[in-house]
């Protein structure tokens, strides 16, 4: 892909319009993507602004490593709110708007004239009637698969995997207007790999009914009699932590399975560091980032195909193993845990594939996205 063009942005305003930001607790990978966009735009020269809805000690407004944030808005009123800022001009006058469409896109097409770039994680047709049963979901659903991609239909859309591209195929998003930029990891981070002495499976991620930790509560529960000492780390938090507490009660999971709850970079990097393997049950992934983390880590992933995005995360049977169903998902895990050699050759193949994929090509070809997007073109291609 082009270069982003640091002499192009000197000065250009972007405005990027997402529902939550990496200070958020509920805040995962999609906003971590999000954030190394931001700061690689600030490199390049560009002013930087990020509407988000606010949370309990988030500023209004703030100024975090040359990013603007503006912050106001609950979980929907943020759409509106985005929508009234952005057409007032209180969040700037930009050259380019950024567009974040998790489920629901923050109709900027409507109040501005500026030119829009979607970006689009995943597509969420089988989240909606999980997380909103009923009407909700189907008129959430509705707004995501019909009117987004009418509203959209002249926009350059940004999908973070090649699935994510293909789903918004299907959905009337034409090909030749999508430009895939995969996450990147930071080739950084000071991992020191140093795994535990008994069996370990850890889980990282936010904790919503979509993501299915139950699925890996249950793989520990029955291991357990396989494995002696066996123990599940859970990294995250969110609105489903006390059901998921209260399914490990109920399974009797006792000290094997252990919450953790929202934690800091070094403790996260410390649970991948000594964990033999990440158990992904998620139901959708546009990426799947902890896989990448971990896998910088040495630490291999078990994941469901049928995810999306984690069939580009995981080379299966060389970084990790994708799975079909839940006997399956079962069945690998016990696999790496009981097979040593597999074990260390998934992990070092999940540290090399890890490796290829890095934040500061992530962030130039983002910028060249945009930039065509400023000079009315349009990029279809993958990173």
């Amino acid at each position: 892909m082009r270069s982003g063009g640091g002499a192009f942005w000197a000065g250009r305003r972007v405005v990027l319009m997402t529902w939550r930001d990496t200070g958020n607790p509920e805040g995962g990978g999609a906003e971590v993507y999000l954030e190394q966009v931001a700061h690689g735009l600030v490199e390049l020269g560009a002013e930087v602004t990020c509407f988000t809805a606010t949370y309990d000690g988030a500023p209004a407004d703030e100024l975090v490593d040359g990013v603007r944030y503006v912050r106001r808005g609950g979980k929907l009123s943020v759409y509106l709110w985005g929508m009234l800022l952005l057409l007032t001009g209180r969040l700037g006058r930009p050259d380019v708007v950024v567009d974040v469409q998790n489920g629901l896109p923050f109709f900027t097409r409507l109040v501005t004239r500026r030119p829009v770039v979607v970006l689009v994680h995943h597509v969420h047709r089988e989240q909606w009637p999980v997380v909103y049963p009923g009407a909700k979901g189907r008129v959430g659903w509705w707004i995501e698969s019909r009117l987004a991609p009418r509203l959209y239909r002249a926009c350059q859309y940004v999908a973070v995997s090649r699935a994510t591209r293909a789903e918004l195929n299907r959905y009337r998003v034409s090909p030749d207007r999508i430009a895939v930029v995969h996450n990147g990891t930071d080739l950084g981070i000071d991992a020191h790999p140093s795994k535990t002495s008994h069996p370990s499976i850890c889980v990282v991620g936010r904790l919503v009914p979509h993501k299915r930790v139950e699925h890996a509560i249950d793989a520990a529960v029955r291991l357990r009699e396989e494995f002696d000492g066996l123990r599940l780390t859970i990294v995250g938090s969110g609105w489903w932590e006390d059901e998921l507490k209260a399914h490990a009660a109920e399974r009797g999971a006792g000290d094997t399975v252990e919450f953790l709850g929202h934690v800091d970079d070094q403790t996260k990097l410390a649970v991948y560091e000594r964990s033999w393997v990440l158990a992904v049950p998620s139901l959708k992934e546009g990426w799947g980032l902890v896989i990448t983390e971990a896998g910088r880590c040495s630490t291999p992933s078990v994941a469901y195909r049928a995810a999306g995005g984690t069939t580009e995360s995981i080379v299966d049977g060389v970084s990790g193993l994708l799975v079909e169903d839940q006997a399956e998902f079962d069945d690998r895990l016990r696999e790496v845990l009981a097979d040593e050699v597999l074990r260390k050759q998934l992990g070092e193949g999940a540290y090399w594939h890890a490796a290829a994929h890095t934040w500061d090509q992530s962030r130039l070809n983002f910028a060249a996205v945009l930039k065509a997007a400023v000079c009315g073109e349009r990029v279809a291609v993958s990173d």
